[in-house]
């Protein structure tokens, strides 16, 4: 046919990458993506947000004022002066006496302003040795101890701004107290040599899988909205994660009085890996749902396979065109022959019903 390109002269189509190959390829870089990203944000919560010796001064703060803290704190004063007391009055008779008016004292220190400066002072002292310890390089652990003497100081500092009369006389010695023994120092510190490594590579490694998913799918919208999905799974998954976490670490507590303060101090503490949570719940659900309207009701855009440019070809007319041409001519010849052959055989019958004279005769020779 004129016009017509052969088949050794056009350009070759790019063969494209089977969809089912592509399709298992992402969904598994998807999953992967899903699961690494909660944990990468349990260690970047635990690498930097308990290690940041400010925030958690200021974290622990509040709970001064918690009711339940402030009991605990002052029945735990209170039997450690009882046990410093002395045989005296562990064993004579004043013991029951003593016993509740130094339990009462106690918690009327734990409602003053000294009190939340002797709190805030002593958690700023606790966190700053255990973060030393965990980050000394040293191969032989040792013990974890507070000095007191920053938290007398600055309760003698406060004392002397309300003008109380024997704050100049309290004596500021460096008494150390044990924290935490070197057995779980050593353990401690492998733990955070752990988080602090995968702080820095889940979340990397979790956003690098999801873009290779979303790449490598064939219905990219529709991946996008499967990794929406699972995002707001591992949010979810990790809200209950922290709600079990938290019962988990109550149940070990051996003393049920102490219970409240801990689940104070524990809600406290993971207040802000909560709201990671819940944020990394609604940014899933918003992606995905956002994929998913613009698939359905956004504008349709039609995607053409990039091949060579071919040369214009002549129209040509389809088999059906021609057959209705052909039907056509043949309807109109028809409709052209009948009248004819009709009128041309009435002609010889209106010619014969006319009268006509009859021929002269020929003259005879003989008469002449």
């Amino acid at each position: 046919m004129p016009g017509r390109v052969p088949e050794r002269d056009r350009a070759p189509v790019p063969v494209k990458a089977p969809p089912r190959p592509r399709n298992a390829l992402s969904a598994v870089l998807l999953v992967l993506a899903c699961l690494l990203l909660p944990f990468g944000v349990l260690a970047s919560w635990a690498a930097h947000g308990l290690t940041d010796t400010g925030r958690y001064v200021r974290t622990m703060a509040p709970l001064a004022a918690d009711p339940d803290v402030q009991y605990a704190v002052a029945d735990a004063i209170g039997d450690g002066i009882m046990r410093k007391a002395g045989d005296e009055l562990d064993t004579g008779p004043l013991r029951g006496a003593a016993g509740p008016f130094v339990h009462d004292a106690v918690r009327s220190f734990t409602r003053t302003e000294v009190f939340r400066t002797a709190w805030s002072a002593a958690n700023q002292a606790l966190h700053t040795a255990v973060l030393q310890a965990l980050r000394d390089d040293d191969p032989r652990a040792a013990a974890v101890t507070v000095d007191l003497a920053p938290v007398v100081a600055r309760v003698k500092r406060q004392l002397a701004d309300d003008r109380v009369s024997f704050a100049h006389r309290i004596p500021v010695t460096h008494t150390r107290v044990p924290v935490l023994p070197a057995g779980d120092v050593d353990r401690l510190r492998k733990g955070y040599h752990v988080l602090d490594t995968a702080a820095f590579w889940l979340p990397l490694i979790a956003a690098v899988l999801a873009a290779a998913g979303i790449a490598v799918a064939t219905h990219r919208r529709r991946t996008v909205t499967a990794l929406g999905l699972g995002t707001a799974l591992g949010g979810a998954l990790l809200v209950l994660a922290i709600a079990l976490g938290r019962r988990l670490t109550l149940a070990d507590l051996p003393d049920t009085l102490h219970r409240p303060a801990a689940g104070a101090v524990y809600d406290a503490l993971t207040e802000t890996l909560r709201t990671a949570s819940w944020l990394l719940l609604a940014l899933g659900l918003t992606v995905a749902l956002t994929s998913w309207l613009t698939g359905r009701y956004g504008p349709r855009r039609t995607t053409k396979a990039t091949a060579a440019p071919r040369l214009p070809r002549p129209p040509r007319t389809t088999p059906r065109l021609l057959l209705a041409l052909s039907r056509t001519t043949a309807l109109a010849s028809r409709l052209t022959d009948r009248p004819l052959s009709r009128h041309a055989a009435r002609r010889p019958a209106r010619a014969s019903a006319t009268p006509t004279a009859d021929p002269a005769p020929e003259p005879r020779r003989d008469r002449a």
